[in-house]
């Protein structure tokens, strides 16, 4: 046999080796090629959705299919999904969206115009008689002898396909071309690859079905009535790629040895597998696997096939679904590292944040500084407007209380944190920790509440990192501000009507002396006895004095009251914010990032809805 160099319509090739010179064909004016990796190879995949032709680039390309839009939607989202999870999840997670990524950019870079269909099928199915049946032309042995196909055939129907059999590791002296007939016209840019057996006992064999089923664009299962049933079959190929049923044949051969209606019971029995593989069987021009019964051997049912796959090329969209289903199947396995069973919230809730901030308060002991604050201007009120001898009394204990101890024990007033004064018990200080490290558990705990593991224990990491050195600035919050209300010596703004009360002390006071002199004079002899006026102005004196310092206590509670409340806020505020800014606010910017790679992943799997949420 000699190769051909000249086709004509009566001559075809021999089916070994083509040694003719490809016919050329129609460059770009850049010189560049489909799959060189231009921006022209890249949009190759998704223009053969919509049916384009290669214009070698002189003609602008065709707008994309809506198939081929969402195609591109989705591995952007996918890619965008890969790189916003490299930080929190790790590599070997992420390798299989990876793969898909890298696959579809490898064929979105080959041709658009070629469909590869790998025919794959157990030891014995006949899988080499239909190839050859299809190529019209004797390309892969058969025989008895097992396993017969040691390596991956192609055969190709058009010129253009080598860097698809390139990118199948085929070599050249395993490529054929078909017999030129009218029928094979209709197979025109199919390039067809028969596989090893995939139930082989050379381990090699098995390699090469796995590696190039990866890689096809669809495939024809051909299975027998003896092994359709077969469990690596099923378990091992079709169960795993049920996904992939647009871009599934699935063939049962050998049906001239059924005699009457078994092949229609065989047939039915294959497709009530099929369903339970989770393949949707394309019936009732539904989209899923195409299920048929043929004979390669004697040709029944062959044409029916040539003439699916034929249409199934023409339409220029198996790469697009194949790569589509790659997603799909990607998508479920991520599914559970962005979907939990729970529905998380945009954001941390506000009762969570108001008791995260509640639990720092009581850390910094923000109420007992706003009752010390309260207290202080109520002390601070009662001397402007109490009475000049209750005024020296309070002088004289002063005097003999250590001004020292007397600070001390208005901080410990703070009260419970016990980390403000060096000497608090450790005990205290134990407490004052715990607290704070219980209230960044429970805002984390909320936080977390419906997010998948690896999301929830990031933002667990965030909180514990954002919490180490929260209870020191906490305490820095309390001896700047604490203190500032607390100790003595820092005296809170008088009452507006102090002067009003000063006056009518010192008029009482005057009564009380002017009184009391009246008295002495008459006692001396000075003054006309007169008892009663001097007594009665003595009286005035005295009664009216507490009654002024009475009433300026009654009219101190409502501003003391408010500033021990604007101490406690001020306090409480300070404390917030430095539980946000350490802790709540890192929270958040990891639910952000969370909820960023969910609206991606929401991207990805879009238009997965064909595929069951619960297959692997």
């Amino acid at each position: 046999m000699t190769a051909l160099t000249d086709r004509t319509d009566d001559r075809w090739d021999d089916g070994l080796i083509a040694r003719s010179r490809p016919r050329p064909v129609d460059r770009p004016e850049n010189g560049s090629e489909p799959g060189d990796g231009t921006e022209e190879g890249d949009e190759a995949l998704v223009r053969a959705v919509s049916g384009a032709g290669n214009d070698g680039g002189k003609a602008p390309a065709p707008p994309l299919s809506p198939e081929g839009q969402a195609l591109r939607l989705r591995l952007d989202a996918l890619r965008q999904l890969v790189g916003l999870s490299r930080t929190r999840l790790d590599g070997k997670t992420l390798a299989e969206a990876g793969r898909v990524l890298d696959e579809a950019a490898a064929r979105r870079g080959l041709s658009p115009q070629h469909t590869v269909v790998a025919i794959a099928g157990a030891t014995g199915s006949g899988k080499s008689t239909l190839f050859n049946s299809l190529a019209g032309v004797q390309i892969s042995e058969t025989g008895l002898r097992r396993p017969t196909t040691a390596a991956p055939i192609a055969c190709s129907w058009s010129d253009g396909a080598a860097g698809l059999l390139d990118r199948l590791e085929i070599p050249g002296r395993l490529r054929r071309r078909p017999r030129e007939t009218s029928e094979a016209e209709a197979l025109r840019g199919m390039v067809l690859v028969d596989l090893p057996d995939l139930d082989s006992a050379v381990g090699a064999h098995r390699d090469h079905v796995d590696r190039v089923l990866a890689l096809v664009d669809a495939v024809v299962w051909v299975v027998d009535p003896e092994k359709y049933a077969d469990a690596v079959l099923h378990e091992r190929y079709l169960r795993p790629l049920a996904g992939h049923a647009e871009v599934t044949f699935v063939v049962l051969n050998q049906v001239d040895r059924l005699p009457g209606e078994s092949a229609d019971l065989v047939l039915d029995d294959l497709r009530r597998l099929l369903d339970e593989d989770g393949i949707a069987l394309g019936e009732h021009d539904e989209p899923g696997a195409t299920v048929l019964g043929l004979s390669a051997l004697t040709g029944e049912g062959v044409g029916e096939l040539r003439e699916l796959l034929g249409q199934f090329t023409q339409e220029k969209g198996a790469a697009t679904r194949r790569i589509s289903a790659d997603v799909d199947r990607a998508a479920v396995r991520l599914r559970p590292l962005y979907v939990a069973d729970g529905h998380p919230g945009p954001e941390i809730g506000e009762t969570a944040r108001a008791e995260f901030e509640d639990r720092l308060a009581e850390a910094v002991g923000a109420y007992a500084a706003g009752l010390a604050a309260e207290r202080a201007w109520r002390r601070n009120a009662g001397k402007a407007c109490g009475t000049p001898w209750l005024r020296l009394w309070r002088w004289y204990e002063d005097r003999r209380a250590p001004r020292t101890l007397a600070g001390l024990a208005a901080l410990a007033a703070i009260g419970g944190r016990g980390t403000v004064a060096p000497e608090a018990p450790a005990e205290e200080e134990v407490t004052a920790r715990q607290r704070v490290e219980q209230a960044v558990r429970v805002v984390a705990d909320e936080a977390v509440t419906g997010l998948p593991d690896p999301w929830a224990q990031a933002v667990r990491e965030t909180a514990v990192r954002g919490a180490e050195r929260l209870p020191e600035a906490l305490d820095e919050i309390a001896v700047t501000l604490g203190a500032a209300v607390a100790v003595p010596s820092v005296k809170p703004p008088r009452p507006t009507w102090w002067p009003a009360a000063v006056l009518g002390q010192a008029a009482m006071t005057l009564l009380q002396i002017y009184g009391g002199l009246w008295l002495v004079g008459q006692i001396v002899g000075v003054l006309e006895p007169r008892l009663m006026p001097p007594v009665l102005l003595m009286v005035a004196g005295i009664i009216g004095g507490p009654l002024v310092e009475w009433a300026c206590s009654i009219a101190a509670r409502g501003p003391a009251r408010r500033y021990g409340q604007d101490a406690e806020r001020r306090l409480r505020q300070a404390a917030a914010g430095c539980g946000r800014a350490r802790v709540l606010e890192p929270v958040a910017a990891e639910l952000l990032r969370y909820r960023e790679v969910r609206e991606q992943y929401a991207a990805v799997a879009a238009g997965g809805s064909r595929l069951s949420t619960t297959r692997q």
